[in-house]
C-alpha cells in the first residue's frame, strides 16, 4: 500500500532543514529513510563500538559520542548535543521518554521531535499515568500501598520495556523480586522507585497507537495486539487483534485518546492496555514515544509515521482526521532478537558471520554480514513485517519469511519465532501472555546432522583451499547444497538449513578436555557477554541453595547467577562492573 501523505496548508512550512537522530541501529535508519525522502540532511551519533555501523556510514554527517557503555555514548546528554542539527529525533530506547533531555533540545534553540516534556514528566510516572488516566474515567487496576494481595506485578515507576519489571505470586517470593526490580530500574533508568500493581495472569496487552498535534487535533490509528512475550518484553505485534471487534475498538481508542487529551499530548504515542476473555480493559501506561513495532500500524493504514512526527514537530496540523483513518488487511510483526530461547533468552554478543533478510516482506535493519553485535544495547537486531488480506496469509507469509532468513554467526530467536506463528493456539483465537510459558517452555531447536554437517564442512574446507567442487558429495548432498547457506569462519562452520542456524565445529583432533565449567562444579562461569553489576558473596560466605551469587548485565536486561546448592565461596574473580565474556571464571565454591 502506498504512503498517503496527505497535509493541511503548504507542506514543509517552517519545516527544519536538518534532523539529529540521537540513536543507534535500525531505528536509525528507518528515521533517517523519512528525513531524506522529506530533503532533510541527517546527522548521525554513535559510539565507539558502532564507528563503522550502517547507520553512521548513510548518514550526510556523523557525530562520535564516545565510549561503548550506554552511559558514556547514547545516554551521554551533554556529548549529543554537541552534535549538529536544527531538530533532534530520539527514536525509541535511551533517552526517548526522557523529559530532562528534551527540555535540554529546546533550550538550546532546536525543535523537539516529540512531546511536551511536561507531558512526558506526567505519562513518565507510572503512578502518576494511572491517577491521569483514572481522572480521564479510564479503567486502571489496583495498586498496593501496603497489605498486597497476589498475584501483583512489581513495575519501575519511570521506565518501561519490561525492565525493573516481575511478576510475584506469593509473599514468600517479594522480597527477592523487589531487590531485583529494584537494581534493573536503577541501572536502567537511573530511578529505582518502584510501584505494585494487582496482576492479571493471562491477560491480552493490546496498545493503541494515538497521534496529537499542537492545534488540538488528537486521533487513534487502531490497535496492535502485542500479547506474546517473553521477561514482559513483547516478540510478535500484529493489527487488527484477533480479540477486539469494531465496538471494542472504538473504545479503546476513546480511552487511548482521552489519555493524551489529559496530558496535553503532541506527536506520536502509544497507550497500553490489558484485556480480559469478557472484553474487559485496563490502562497500564503510556509510551511516550514512536514505538518499536510501528510499521505494523504503517502497513495497516499506508501511512508513514516518522513524516507525521516531523510534521507534527514543525508546526503542522495532523494531515487526516478521525474519520479518514483507513485500515486494510492485516499486519504482522516479529523482533529478531540475538538471544537463544533455549537457554531461558540469553542474550548473544558476537560477529554475525552471514545477514540476507528474506524478501516479500518488509525487513527493518541496520545489519550486514561480518558486523559486530556488541553485548551494550538492546538484544533486538531486526524486524520483520507482514502484510496479507487476512491473518493467515499474513501470518503465513510472516514465517517463510523468517524460514528464508539467513542470521549466522550467533545465536537468534528466528526458528522459534516462526514454530510460535505457526502454533495452533496462536493461529486460532491468538495469545494471551501465557502463551509463551504454557506452550514454549523448554523448546530446543533441532540439532544439526552430524554427517551432513561434516559433509558441508569438508566441501567448504575444500573450496576454501582452492580445490574446487568436492568430489565425496552424494547426489544427495548435492540437492541438499543450495538449500544450506554456509560461512567457514576458521575452524568452526555456520550454516542454515530447513529454517534453522547452526554453528559447527570439528572437534576430532582436539586434546581431551575437563568437563565444562559451571556451577554444578564448584566454578561458576559467565554464561554469555556481559556486565557485573552485583557480587552478592565474599569468600568464606555460606550461600544456601538458590541464593544469589552474581547479577550480570547484558543487551540492557538483569540476568541473577544462582548457588545450585548451599555452598561455601572459596574465590571471588571479578568485581563490580567488570566486563565478562562467556566462559569467564567468576566464582568458586565447594559444598557447605
Amino acid at each position: 500500500m502506498a504512503h498517503r501523505l496527505v497535509g493541511r496548508g503548504p507542506p514543509y512550512a517552517r519545516m527544519f532543514k536538518s534532523l539529529l537522530i540521537a540513536n543507534r541501529g535500525e531505528i536509525a535508519l528507518r528515521v533517517a529513510r523519512t528525513a531524506r525522502r522529506m530533503g532533510l540532511r541527517t546527522v548521525a551519533v554513535y559510539s565507539d563500538a558502532d564507528r563503522d555501523a550502517p547507520h553512521v556510514r548513510a548518514a550526510d554527517h556523523a557525530f562520535h559520542l564516545g565510549a561503548a557503555s550506554p552511559r558514556e555514548s547514547y545516554l551521554n546528554i551533554d556529548a549529543i548535543l554537541k552534535a549538529e542539527g536544527e531538530a533532534v529525533h530520539p527514536g525509541y530506547g535511551f533517552l526517548s521518554e526522557n523529559s530532562a533531555f528534551a527540555e535540554r533540545v529546546l533550550q538550546s534553540g532546536r525543535v523537539w521531535v516529540g512531546p511536551p516534556p511536561a507531558a512526558m514528566r506526567a505519562l513518565g510516572d507510572k503512578a502518576n499515568a494511572k491517577k491521569l488516566a483514572s481522572a480521564a474515567g479510564v479503567p486502571v487496576l489496583p495498586t498496593y500501598d501496603s497489605q498486597p494481595q497476589y498475584p501483583l506485578v512489581i513495575k519501575a515507576v519511570a521506565g518501561g520495556g519490561g525492565r525493573g519489571m516481575r511478576l510475584v505470586r506469593s509473599a514468600k517470593d517479594l522480597g527477592a523480586a523487589l531487590a531485583s526490580a529494584k537494581s534493573e530500574a536503577e541501572h536502567a533508568f537511573g530511578d529505582s522507585r518502584l510501584l505494585l500493581e494487582k496482576a492479571l495472569l493471562a491477560p491480552r496487552h493490546v496498545e493503541v497507537q494515538v497521534f496529537a498535534d499542537a492545534h488540538g487535533h488528537c486521533i487513534h490509528l487502531g490497535e496492535r495486539d502485542c500479547s506474546v512475550q517473553r521477561r514482559h518484553q513483547k516478540l510478535i505485534e500484529e493489527s487488527p487483534s484477533p480479540a477486539v471487534d469494531a465496538g471494542l475498538r472504538a473504545r479503546l481508542g476513546t480511552a487511548a485518546v482521552a489519555v493524551a487529551r489529559a496530558a496535553g499530548y503532541v506527536g506520536a504515542g502509544t497507550v497500553e492496555f490489558l484485556l480480559d476473555e469478557q472484553g474487559g480493559f485496563w490502562f497500564i501506561e503510556v509510551n511516550a514515544r514512536l514505538q518499536v513495532e510501528h510499521p505494523v500500524t504503517e502497513m495497516l493504514t499506508g501511512l508513514d509515521l516518522v513524516e507525521w512526527q516531523l510534521r507534527v514537530a514543525a508546526g503542522e496540523a495532523l494531515p487526516l482526521r478521525q474519520e479518514d483513518i483507513r485500515f486494510d488487511g492485516h499486519a504482522i510483526e516479529a523482533r529478531l532478537c540475538a538471544e537463544d530461547p533455549a537457554r531461558d533468552f540469553l542474550p548473544q554478543a558476537g560477529r554475525l558471520a552471514h545477514w540476507q533478510p528474506a524478501s516479500g516482506v518488509r525487513v527493518d535493519h541496520a545489519l550486514e554480514s561480518g558486523m559486530e553485535i556488541p553485548p551494550y544495547y538492546d538484544s533486538l537486531i531486526a524486524k520483520l513485517i507482514a502484510h496479507g488480506r487476512t491473518r493467515d496469509e499474513s501470518r503465513a507469509k510472516l514465517a517463510a519469511a523468517l524460514d528464508a532468513t539467513v542470521a549466522l554467526g550467533l545465536g537468534t530467536n528466528k526458528a522459534f519465532l516462526a514454530a510460535v506463528l505457526r502454533d495452533a493456539v496462536f493461529a486460532g483465537p491468538g495469545a494471551t501472555t501465557s502463551l509463551l510459558a504454557e506452550r514454549f517452555a523448554g523448546w530446543q531447536a533441532p540439532a544439526a546432522d552430524e554427517r551432513f554437517a561434516r559433509g558441508l564442512y569438508a566441501a567448504a574446507c575444500a573450496e576454501a583451499a582452492g580445490y574446487g567442487e568436492w568430489s565425496g558429495w552424494t547426489n544427495a548432498a548435492r540437492a541438499d547444497l543450495p538449500s544450506a547457506p554456509c560461512v567457514l569462519d576458521g575452524p568452526t562452520l555456520h550454516f542454515a538449513r530447513d529454517g534453522h542456524s547452526y554453528s559447527w565445529r570439528d572437534a576430532t583432533m582436539d586434546p581431551p578436555e575437563r568437563a565444562a565449567a559451571g556451577v554444578a562444579d564448584g566454578r561458576l562461569a559467565a554464561p554469555m557477554n556481559g556486565r557485573v553489576v552485583a557480587v552478592h558473596a565474599k569468600a568464606g560466605d555460606r550461600v544456601e541453595a538458590g541464593g544469589a551469587l552474581v547479577v550480570l548485565e547484558a543487551m540492557k536486561m538483569e540476568h541473577t547467577l544462582f548457588a545450585p546448592a548451599a555452598v561455601r565461596v572459596k574465590a571471588v574473580h571479578v568485581g563490580m562492573g567488570a566486563q565478562v565474556a562467556p566462559g569467564k571464571l567468576l566464582m568458586e565454591f565447594e559444598a557447605a
